[in-house]
């Protein structure tokens, strides 16, 4: 399953293959075109309790992706749509956050790759 993680900020690439904005709030400043979005799943972005819950500190990560994987437990339409779209080629996840590391797009990466 070729999943890639890239910030939406980041130019778009002919690599990229599919992109899939996977935050629930649009990135600010950003026009659509910009963008180059082929999907945007804001439904499988965490919820707005634990996105504010988690607030982006690397302390939380480990207790975030265990929350959010239980969030997405429950999200089988997004995610199996997702994974069909990675079976077919080349998937970038595109998320906002400043913290390469530690984002939505990272955890949902891993999430689709070990489950």
């Amino acid at each position: 399953m070729p999943i890639k993680i890239k910030r939406i900020y980041d130019p778009p690439h002919c690599a990229d293959g599919q992109r899939v904005l996977v935050d629930r709030l649009w990135p600010r400043g950003l026009s659509k075109e910009r963008a180059a979005v082929d999907l945007w799943l804001k439904d499988i972005a965490p919820s707005a309790e634990l996105r504010r819950w988690f607030s982006h500190d690397p302390d939380k990560w480990r207790e975030f992706q265990r929350r959010y994987f239980r969030e997405l437990k429950r999200l089988s339409e997004p995610v199996e749509a997702l994974r069909k779209r990675a079976a077919t080629g080349r998937v970038t996840l595109l998320y906002a956050a400043k913290d390469a590391e530690h984002n939505n797009a990272a955890a949902l990466k891993t999430f689709l790759e070990t489950r």
